[in-house]
């Protein structure tokens, strides 16, 4: 099939596609779309990021709901609310000639009761975060007892959010013999486990392989020591004077510090992670759909709703926890048919994890090295040398012209050049004159194989700790990592490097909350049974444990009578954003101002004040501690 006039779609759709100007289908599309319009069925279909599944979904469920009708007919639950507004407006578009279609937008930090009005009006169609959706089936503000089609998107980011008991609870209010329609990236199990527990017989749909990423998108790794980690991101940045990236860091925390590092430097760059306000986060957005932040720092769960299409660069600053997380990462570039490049910023501790992301996303990583000074200069230099040459003259210039030549008039236009392009590049050759390479090679027989986050000593700013539950406590990484959280009254990222064996299992948090871990587990018991943490000398291997133990707890990690242990879930509203110098020295700044090349003019519409549109205001070296 080569055009959607194959797909089987009604001529309001088709005059909307050509609005929208869509050509080809895409593989989801072309395989999902006909079968969803031709039978009444369940269908899983496995498909990378920015391969058009909104529409492979939508389509269908517009062309089939009863326009004419006020009930709510369709629902589509999202992870975050950025997806659940995208998704919205791209549905809007979709059906914007299929006269009296309404779709309303279902999330946390807005007004409950407009949403509910929304609702009312007569939507045919609910786009919606579980957690929101959840409260206002609660209330009996939304009704979706005859609905005929639910969607499923993003299906295993939102169990990886927590959203399982959500969206349970959210399906035991529709009906039995509606469709659903499951759409992820990936397949771990718990995807597998809410396939067999809420569908019949679903149809599959596979594009690519499991978790294989999209042909459009190269993969790249740097090697660099663990202190050369942000100098080598500033040399990367350097070396493409276009760029527009994403930046993934694993903790709010670390979100925030690299994006105030980079905008000290005169980078134009903002931080998308949890702690934002509502209002902070849609600032941030809007200036990198803009084009005004080229550096967009963000934790996973923040960026599951970026939807740009023209992103060159997805920089992975730390790995992720969980290895399927790195293909939704490198799905935020090679978008809309257009090419990217997934990038790997690792240390010689973090090489196996290379080989293991090669394994699951079925491509090969190409080890390149950091770009030494004199490359920057040279690239810098010939990237401003065509930008001159393809400005359109401005004619207000001419009346300063006779003022310019005079100064000029004695220069010749070999001269002129150097002393024009000297401006710019003795600025970059003074920083990175005599810089270091940073590049490490690879040691003799490197082990780049072995599992995927199992190399815990990487970062020294966190703790390893074991505690006495595991999988005959009914737990997973999932499930343990959100009641670490919920009773501890941690952020989603304060928890990472959750390892669950079966009968204990190992997590990390960041050194400064080690006190407060282990105060907490002093003499803590749930449901009668004292649990024991314990700070592990173990960093991955899973045999020992130091001295040091929270008081009351067993001896040996062993286990205390009393009754089923079992973890509690914690229950989320709508969607989630969350969100010093190094030894290279601040980069040089523009004549006038003290240091570093400012990145803030290298886009049309770049803004004076990247940190005010962020959501920061300007750092000082005294703002925070971490």
């Amino acid at each position: 099939m080569n055009t959607f006039q194959d797909l089987g779609l009604n001529d309001d759709l088709l005059r909307a596609i050509t609005d929208i100007g869509f050509i080809t289908p895409s593989d989801v599309q072309a395989k999902a779309i006909p079968i969803l319009l031709e039978q009444d069925t369940d269908l899983v279909a496995l498909a990378q990021t920015g391969t058009g599944k909104t529409a492979a979904f939508g389509f269908p469920m517009l062309q089939k709901i009863n326009i004419d009708s006020r009930t709510t007919q369709g629902l589509i639950l999202s992870p975050t609310r950025e997806l659940c507004l995208q998704i919205t407006n791209e549905l809007k578009n979709y059906g914007k000639y299929c006269k009296g279609f309404n779709v309303a937008a279902i999330y946390g930090g807005a007004s409950i009761s407009d949403q509910a009005r929304e609702v009312k009006r007569g939507a045919q169609i609910i786009v919606a975060t579980p957690g929101r959706m959840k409260d206002m089936i609660n209330r009996n503000m939304v009704d979706i007892s005859k609905i005929e089609y639910a969607v499923l998107d993003e299906a295993d980011e939102m169990l990886n959010m927590g959203f399982y008991e959500d969206i349970t609870d959210i399906l035991s209010h529709s009906p039995k013999e509606k469709n659903t329609w499951l759409f992820s990236a990936t397949m771990p199990k718990e995807v597998s486990t809410i396939a067999k527990k809420f569908m019949n017989s679903p149809v599959e749909i596979t594009v690519g392989n499991k978790n294989e990423s999209t042909n459009q998108v190269s993969h790249e790794y740097y090697l660099v020591n663990s202190r050369d980690r942000y100098q080598a991101l500033k040399r990367l940045a350097d070396a493409h004077p276009d760029i527009f990236s994403v930046i993934f860091c694993r903790t709010k925390r670390d979100t925030q510090k690299v994006a105030e590092q980079l905008i000290e430097d005169g980078y134009s760059a903002g931080a998308l992670h949890g702690d934002l306000s509502q209002n902070q986060r849609d600032m941030v957005m809007n200036s990198f759909r803009k084009n005004q932040i080229q550096m967009l720092v963000a934790t996973d769960v923040a960026a599951r709703g970026i939807d740009v299409d023209n992103i060159t660069h997805v920089i992975n600053y730390q790995l992720p926890d969980e290895i399927e997380t790195y293909t939704h990462r490198s799905g935020r570039t090679g978008r809309a048919g257009k090419t990217g490049v997934s990038i790997v910023i690792v240390s010689k501790s973090e090489l196996r994890k290379i080989k293991s992301i090669e394994r699951i996303i079925n491509k090969s990583f190409d080890k390149k090295e950091i770009p030494d000074g004199m490359e920057i200069c040279e690239v810098q230099l010939m990237s401003l040398a065509n930008k001159i040459h393809t400005t359109e003259i401005n004619p207000e210039i001419e009346k300063y012209l006779t003022s310019i030549n005079g100064l000029f008039e004695d220069t010749s236009k070999e001269e002129l050049i150097q002393k024009f392009f000297s401006v710019e590049f003795t600025r970059f050759f003074n920083y990175y004159n005599k810089s270091k390479n940073l590049s490490v090679a690879e040691s003799r027989g490197s082990d780049r194989d072995g599992d995927f986050g199992k190399d815990y000593g990487s970062n020294d700013d966190s703790s390893r700790y074991f505690i006495n539950v595991g999988q005959k406590d009914g737990f997973d990484w999932m499930s343990l990592k959100d009641f670490l959280k919920d009773i501890l009254d941690l952020g989603r990222d304060d928890v990472f490097k959750v390892d669950v064996k079966d009968s204990f299992s190992f997590f990390n948090t960041d050194k400064g909350l080690q006190e407060k871990i282990l105060a907490f587990f002093t003499d803590y018991k749930h449901n009668g049974r004292f649990v024991n943490v314990e700070v592990s000398e173990d960093k991955g291997r899973g045999t020992s444990r130091n001295k040091r133990r929270s008081s009351g707890g067993d001896s040996g990690g062993g286990r205390r009578s009393g009754g089923d242990f079992k973890p509690r879930s914690e229950r989320r509203s709508g969607g989630d954003f969350r969100g010093g110098r190094s030894s290279d020295a601040s980069r040089p700044r523009r004549s006038g101002e003290s240091s570093g090349p400012n990145r803030k003019d290298r886009r049309a519409g770049a803004s004076e004040r990247p940190a005010a549109e962020a959501g920061f205001s300007r750092p000082t070296r005294s703002r925070r501690k971490d």
